[in-house]
């Protein structure tokens, strides 16, 4: 009997161990075709525009690691989600841009990232995807505008025919069909897609005659799903003060300044802060970002990458849902001076007070002091008025009824026949005198 102690039996051990493991562990691809784009919600859903999605699908026969993999826009230019996890054999991996809600049923195969470049263009774009050498595996060049898809008012997804061609032929891809709705939006809406399952196409298309033809797939019937709760974030959180014109370096002291008026602690776990000007910046609060009852939060530059452009900008303050808490518009800014909430309303002012109450000081105006009326101006002022205040007003001015104009007629006649014999009388006693002083 051999001693199982011996230095070599433990050695070849450790061997089959490794071994073991070594074949055991996912691997990494490094095939074009291993891993595709499957299907594209470039349009988002009803519940939300912005609520984009895609699929990918394992056309091999062994696990694969995802590890420092990566799906890129622009042709490669841009990264939109580093890729973790695994994607298991011939099977689905679900990517989701703003949170895990976008399908509320299915469970997305890693936590959404809200996506670098603004998400997926209406007009099209051009999808790689790369792994972790950046060799390119798949591809889906749609710059000139997207093969299939509908957006509103049915949001139908974009599916892949074939897994196994090329994903920048137009023929490869069509619109859902309607034929397979599986999933649930934000709202409880029918997503017009196949979010991890077979495509509606794949169905419907006719095998070619070199390929065999596909098993039909037996589709249960989805088990009811307990309506999601809503979740309710917590009101009270303000747009309180900010700086877009600072004295010194702007990329170093603009600010923005939160308020929270509640009484309760707040968490701004996934909350967003986006400017509205521009090249709009959105920053995501970090998980473990909290404000206290009756606080401020201050968020500087450097830290969120919003420029608050000094011509004219505005900023949005967004819960997780996507819901537009608070907002603000500002025009130009004056140099040094922050804007700042005060009730329902907005001011500047050259005191700054970053992380505590608002104070309000104006900025001097460059209009003169007020004029100061001498005391002759006074006078001739009120005696303009008075004479003002003399003239006939409209009331008086107005038109009489017939009968009382002519009942003032004897008067008038009366009045002038008296003038007139004042006059002859006045003349006469001149005459009278004149002949006096001749005798």
């Amino acid at each position: 009997m051999k001693d199982l102690s011996s230095p070599t039996i433990w050695v070849l051990k450790i061997i089959v161990i490794l071994l073991f493991l070594f074949l055991a562990s996912p691997s990494q691809a490094a095939d074009p075709l291993d891993i595709v784009i499957n299907e594209i919600a470039w349009m988002g859903t009803k519940a939300n525009s912005s609520d984009e999605w895609l699929e990918l699908y394992n056309n091999t026969n062994q696990t694969i690691s995802l590890e420092g993999w990566g799906l890129y826009e622009g042709g490669g230019e841009t990264l939109i989600e580093p890729l973790t996890g695994t994607i298991e054999v011939k099977s689905y991996y679900l990517i989701e841009r703003t949170n895990d809600a976008t399908i509320n049923n299915i469970l997305a195969n890693q936590e959404p990232s809200s996506w670098g470049g603004y998400g997926l263009k209406n007009s099209g774009e051009h999808l790689q995807l790369l792994n972790q050498n950046s060799l390119i595996i798949d591809e889906v060049d749609c710059l000139a505008g997207w093969f299939a898809g509908e957006a509103s008012p049915d949001y139908k997804t974009m599916e892949r025919k074939n897994p196994q061609t090329s994903g920048s032929d137009p023929s490869n891809w069509a619109t859902n069909n309607g034929s397979i709705i599986n999933g649930k939006d934000a709202e409880g809406n029918p997503i017009n897609g196949t979010p991890k399952a077979k495509n509606s196409l794949s169905l419907t298309t006719e095998p070619s005659a070199s390929q065999p033809e596909p098993e039909t797939e037996l589709l249960l019937p989805e088990e009811p799903q307990p309506e999601p709760q809503p979740v309710i974030y917590p009101s009270g959180i303000l747009i309180n003060e900010l700086i877009p014109s600072p004295e010194g370096p702007d990329n170093l002291e603009e600010w923005i300044e939160l308020k929270n008026i509640n009484n309760e602690e707040v968490g701004l776990s996934k909350w967003k802060i986006q400017d509205t000007t521009g090249s709009v910046t959105t920053y995501t609060f970090p998980e473990e970002t909290k404000i206290e009852p009756k606080s401020f939060l201050l968020l500087s530059r450097p830290i969120s990458k919003i420029t608050l452009n000094n011509s004219g900008d505005g900023l949005n303050l967004i819960q997780p849902d996507g819901n537009i808490i608070d907002e603000v518009i500002f025009g130009k800014a004056p140099l040094g001076q922050s804007y700042n909430r005060v009730e329902n309303k907005w001011v500047w002012s050259t005191t700054l007070t970053p992380g505590s109450a608002n104070i309000i000081t104006p900025q001097p105006s460059e209009v003169g002091p007020p004029m100061v009326e001498t005391s002759t101006e006074s006078q001739t002022k009120k005696e303009v008025m008075a004479a003002v205040g003399e003239q006939i007003s409209p009331k008086e001015t107005r038109s009489f009824p017939l009968g009382q104009a002519k009942s003032s007629l004897p008067y008038l006649i009366a009045s002038s026949l008296a003038v007139f014999s004042g006059i002859i009388i006045l003349c006469l006693k001149i005459k009278i005198d004149s002949s006096r002083k001749i005798k």
